[in-house]
Parts: C-alpha cells; structure tokens; sequence
C-alpha cells in the first residue's frame, strides 16, 4: 500500500530544502502521495500544495502577535487538511513556533512525526527540547553542530550534511547566469517577507546610492509583487526576480538579510556584509531570549565571526557602506573571507544529503 506523506513548510526556504526532498523521494519510491502546505518548489514538483508559504510567514515578536487570529485560524485549517488526507507521517520543515504544536497533535493521532530541519534551540528557548524529545519521531539536522547539541539531551538526531550543497551544485552545472554587464555588480538581497523588505532594502539602497563603477542588482522575492519595490527609490539598479541564485553567480559582492541567503552567498563564495534590522520592541526582546554570539549562518557554523554582521543600530547607510568600501579596497580582508568560505564548505560535507535523507526517511515508517 502506497505511503501518504503530509509536508508542512512556512517559508521559502523550507519549501526549497522540502522539494529537493521529494525529488529525491520519487527517484526511489514513486508511488508515495504527498500533500503540502509550501511554495512554488513543491508545486513545481507535482506536490498538491494547498495553502502557500506567502499566506503563513510572519517575524518578529510584534508580528505575530498582530497576526494571532491569522495563526490561530492556519491551526485549525491544517488540522483540517490533516484529517482529510489520512497521512502516514508528517514532514515538518523549520517553522518551529507552528510546526512544534502540530507535532504535538500530529503524535496524538498516531501519525508518525518527522523533523527536517532542525529547530534553532541551541539559540533560544532550549526548553523546546522536551517537546521535541516526546513528539518528534525522528529529528534531520542540517548543520554539523547540532548533532552534539542535541546529544547534551540525549536525543538522537540524523545529520547527513547540508543539501544547500545540492541544489548550489545543480545550478551551477545548468550554466545560468543574468546578462554581463560592464561594470562588476554589488547583489541587494532584502529578503523573502514584506516586513524585512520594507525595514531593510531602503537602507540597503541609500548605503550604495552614487557608488561609482558598479552596478546595483536587487534579488527580489517571487512571493512579493512589484508594487512593493516600487515603494522604493532603486534608482539606477535593476529589479530580478526568483533568480537570487543568478544574481549571486553575477556578482562581486552583496548586502544581505541575514538567514538561509548569508549562506548561499557564502556557498557562491560572494564576499558579504551581513544586515539584520527588526522592530526596536522585538530586537530588545531577542536580545533577553537569544543566547547565540552570531546571527549569520556563515558565523554560526564557523564559531568565528568572518563576516561582519551589522545589527540594529548598526544596520545603517554609512556603517553598511563603510563595510562595503573595504571589502572592495582591502584585498587581504576579501580573501580571507574566501578561504573561511572554503573552510565551510569542508564542514558541511559531501554533496547528496537531500538523497541520503529521503533514503533514511523512507526506512523510518
């Protein structure tokens, strides 16, 4: 009888990590059914995606409060959705303040609960590990500190390395890339969600506003319209849109919201400077919960801090453009980010990881 998978994802980079999943899911077992709540990755892979990623992401502590009755209503949908399919096992991707409560409900229905994508409880809220260690079935870590952290709670996790490597590799192999230009290229990636956009992108742009002999490229998100970035004075730099990798590809250096894309940045060997801007009221309350010394991906895993990351304050024009000037001027700071890049793709493993986790997954139930 053929397996029934529920995939439950809240951004687009679970929807990206959830999709090569299931395309290496298919090349060894294509009778399984899926359904979903993701994105366009997921529907580009023949998954039924009934509730899309943009209707589901909110940031920040104020957010999600403004937005409770929304959360509150998605809880109910999805349990709906749930007890119509009849699944075998649930797949929750990242998105741990939602995916945490449906593992719990989930588990008391006797639905076989996996994990892809670990929960960042090594930053806050380690008291999360109780839920984990009685809902979750089988956890799938994708950053080689976690195993060890999890293994403080003797709980046992899988790590089969980072299936970023996968998909940068598959890219890279079709040959894509934005038409040359004359002039070497400075990436803006503002994010993927309308409140990061519109905090961060605006001093993004003033940072690089009149910088001589260079062109300006924004990766605009596909789950955002036009109109929102015609909010904004770009000026002379050119809009793309859902081609983030392209633009890396293209360019020489990049600003960047910190999250997934200071990592594909750093896997695209781009020389970075990390910003991250959230509302005063929800960055004071992170700073009393969060208990992590870095913010980026590219720290994180290193435990160094090889690119600098401007936070809050910091986030502004003349810092970020500072930054930017002497990644550009100092060739020793350049390349010594370069090779802290390469020493990171060293700790993330082997290319495959997307394939070994559908392998485990598919000896799981």
């Amino acid at each position: 009888m053929a397996k029934r998978v529920f995939i439950l994802c809240g951004e687009a980079s679970g929807d990206l990590h959830a999709a090569n999943l299931v395309r290496e899911w298919k090349e060894m077992d294509q009778d399984t059914v899926f359904q979903a709540w993701g994105g366009d990755r997921l529907i580009a892979e023949n998954v039924p995606v009934l509730k899309h990623v943009k209707e589901l992401s909110f940031m920040g502590f104020i957010e999600v409060l403004k937005h409770l009755f929304t959360i509150l209503s998605n809880f109910k949908e999805c349990k709906r959705s749930l007890m119509e399919f009849k699944p075998d096992a649930i797949i929750l991707v990242d998105f741990p303040g939602f995916n945490l409560r449906m593992a719990r409900w989930a588990k008391e229905q006797g639905i076989t609960v996996i994990y892809y994508i670990s929960p960042q409880l090594w930053a806050w809220k380690q008291g999360r590990i109780k839920q984990v260690k009685r809902y979750v079935d089988f956890m799938y870590c994708i950053l080689p500190f976690e195993k060890a952290f999890y293994a403080r709670f003797n709980y046992k996790v899988s790590y089969f390395g980072h299936p970023l490597l996968d998909e940068i590799h598959r890219f890279k192999q079709q040959g894509f890339s934005l038409a040359s230009s004359n002039h070497p290229t400075v990436a803006l990636l503002p994010g993927s969600r309308l409140q990061e956009v519109r905090r961060k992108l605006p001093i993004m742009l003033a940072a690089v506003k009149n910088l001589e002999g260079y062109q300006v490229v924004i990766a605009c998100s596909n789950q955002l319209p036009l109109e929102i970035f015609e909010e904004f004075d770009v000026g002379n730099a050119q809009l793309v849109f859902g081609k983030t990798y392209e633009v890396l590809q293209s360019s020489q250096f990049a600003l960047v919201t910190s999250g997934t894309a200071t990592l594909e940045t750093a896997l695209f060997r781009v020389p970075q400077v990390v910003c991250y801007k959230s509302n005063t009221l929800s960055y004071w309350i992170a700073r009393q919960v969060v208990k992590i010394r870095y913010i980026s991906l590219v720290n994180l895993i290193l435990n160094e801090p090889l690119v600098e990351e401007l936070i809050q304050h910091r986030c502004n024009e003349r810092t970020i453009r500072a930054e930017l000037n002497r990644l550009i001027q100092d060739d020793g700071y350049r390349n010594s980010m370069i090779a802290g890049y390469d020493r990171l793709i060293v700790e993330l493993g082997n290319q495959g990881a997307s394939q070994r986790i559908a392998a485990s997954m598919l000896e799981t139930f």
